[in-house]
């Protein structure tokens, strides 16, 4: 059985862009955005799987404002079926149990074999949604997946990092996946490609239409950089050393 797999990505700042803080808030005014790298990495997978015929359709998904139609875009350019967008409006922020639920309810509708997405956005680094939608949905899930295997398109075998090694672990489907970095190396999108995108279908929806509310369950109060680091010294002696170290109140 070929399976349909649904990768939910999202728009994120570039991971090679400084980021900015200002006024208690990090500032993405003009800033260039892209597709979320560990999302980026499950469409890659999900990609592989539909090339090999272990699976027959790649759903992409994303949730914010208007703008993140460009990383659906892309996802279509590297080889999506299809994309949906739940637009939301710029600025309002979708924390991770919200999205999951978005996810969950669009599953639900669409009843995809698998979902693969990203262990975590760079953005905020929650690394929850995954686990959040496999317990919304009560699939299985394997986290921190660098090698995904279909058995027979009825069950998959995951190779996950962990802080001792590396541990497989088996699952039936339908499940829930989230990619690590070695998982692969995504592909670029080629200009054929991404002129193909244009005319492959993008489906608009609202949180309305999935039924879901999107309204933040937490607030963040204050975003600060970490303080500036203070240029080292050097010292004569060791007496020198550690009466530097008794000022300091170390020792």
């Amino acid at each position: 059985m070929s399976l349909r797999v649904l990768v939910p990505i999202k728009r994120v700042v570039d991971y090679a862009v400084k980021i900015r803080v200002a006024n208690g808030r990090v500032d993405t005014a003009n800033l260039k955005h892209s597709m979320n790298p560990f999302d980026e990495i499950a469409l890659e997978e999900a990609v592989r799987m539909k090339e090999k015929k272990a699976a027959k359709e790649v759903i992409a998904f994303s949730v914010g404002p208007t703008k993140s139609q460009d990383v659906l875009r892309t996802a279509l350019a590297m080889g999506a079926d299809t994309a949906v967008h739940v637009e939301v409006a710029e600025g309002q922020e979708v924390q991770p149990l919200q999205v999951a639920k978005l996810i969950k309810a669009f599953a639900e509708k669409e009843k995809p074999e698998l979902v693969i997405l990203g262990k975590q956005a760079i953005d905020d680094d929650s690394s929850q949604t995954g686990q959040m939608l496999a317990g919304l949905l009560g699939w299985p899930q394997a986290t921190f997946a660098s090698k995904i295997e279909v058995k027979d398109g009825s069950k998959i075998t995951v190779t996950r990092e962990v802080d001792g090694g590396l541990e497989t672990i088996s699952a039936p489907l339908p499940a829930v996946v989230t990619a690590d970095l070695r998982l692969n190396e995504p592909r670029f999108a080629t200009l054929p490609n991404i002129m193909k995108a244009r005319k492959k279908p993008l489906t608009k929806l609202s949180p309305k239409d999935l039924g879901v509310d999107v309204t933040p369950t937490i607030e963040t109060v204050k975003v600060e950089e970490p303080p500036k680091r203070v240029g080292g010294a050097k010292v004569e002696s060791v007496d020198e050393l550690v009466a530097k170290l008794k000022a300091a109140g170390v020792v």
